[in-house]
Parts: C-alpha cells; sequence; structure tokens
C-alpha cells in the first residue's frame, strides 16, 4: 500500500511522544487508500506478564489509531472517546515490530467511529472499536495543536505491505 504522508508526532503522548522516554514512540502514516497504519514495538517497561504486553497499553495503541485515522480525513481535529470495545485475540510481545491499522466507519458532524487493529505481520493480535465525539479544540485542550504536535520526522518509507 503506497504511504501518502507520514503524520507528526507529538511532545509527551504515552503512545507517539518523542520526548516520552517511556511511551512507544509509536510512527503514523496515512495510506492511498485512506486508512491510517501504525508501524511500533512495545517496550518491556509496557509489560504485564513477562513477554506480554498490558493490555491497558494494547487499548490506548488501538484508541491512537481510531483518532489518528480521523485525522487521514480531518486534519488537526480534536476529538474526545466515548467508548472503546478491545478484543484480545493474542499475546501482543514487546520488542518486536508491529502493525496498527485504522479506519472510519462511521462519520456524523457529532461523532465518528473507528475499526482499529494491532497486527504482528499479517496476524491479528488485537482490535477495537472506538466511538469519538468532536468537540471545539477549546473544550478539549488549551494547548496549541503546534506547539504539542510538533515532530516531523524525515522519512522515506514509501509503501508498507499489509
Amino acid at each position: 500500500m503506497k504511504v501518502v504522508k507520514k503524520q507528526n508526532n507529538s511532545k509527551m503522548c504515552m503512545i507517539c511522544g518523542m520526548d516520552n522516554t517511556f511511551g512507544v514512540q509509536a510512527q503514523f502514516y496515512e495510506l492511498e487508500d485512506a486508512t491510517l497504519c501504525g508501524l511500533f514495538s512495545f517496550k518491556e517497561e509496557h509489560q504485564s506478564y513477562p513477554g506480554r504486553v498490558h493490555g491497558g497499553m494494547i487499548s490506548a495503541m488501538l484508541d491512537e489509531l481510531a483518532c489518528r485515522a480521523f485525522w487521514v480525513i480531518a486534519p488537526k481535529k480534536l476529538a474526545v472517546t466515548l467508548d472503546l470495545t478491545t478484543k484480545y485475540r493474542k499475546p501482543v510481545p514487546y520488542n518486536t515490530p508491529l502493525i496498527g491499522i485504522g479506519r472510519i466507519v462511521k462519520y456524523t458532524n457529532r461523532y465518528f467511529i473507528a475499526e482499529c487493529e494491532i497486527r504482528k505481520e499479517k496476524e491479528i493480535l488485537a482490535e477495537g472499536t472506538i466511538k469519538y465525539l468532536l468537540l471545539p479544540d477549546e473544550k478539549i485542550t488549551d494547548a496549541s495543536y503546534e506547539d504539542e504536535m510538533c515532530y516531523e520526522i524525515a522519512d522515506t518509507i514509501q509503501e508498507i505491505d499489509l
């Protein structure tokens, strides 16, 4: 699948924050079919039982994939999570390259719904359905989007094998 655009990273987000040494520091890409792809590896610090990523971190990644999937069609628009349903299919390992996929399945002027999954190669390890409420930015945060989502990372990835 062709990469259309690399999305920016933030400073301190647990999932995409480049200044957060305990975070995942995931990279996100917009694809030609209007889906979102994340490339990442969880760290040992993200474990629950040895060898497994904590379920809360898995849900957090699905949540991030959903919001970023919305940014493919509405860049820089903020929203808040209303509901997140996670299905854990297999243990998610840390220190292993993983792929996240997010796609918008419903979009109104008040909310959107995304379906997301985390894969190891072609195997689905976890999936989620997430509903977000659309709100004006000032009702969500007083931080500047430009100040917080400031990391533009040069990238040469042009295609991602899904």
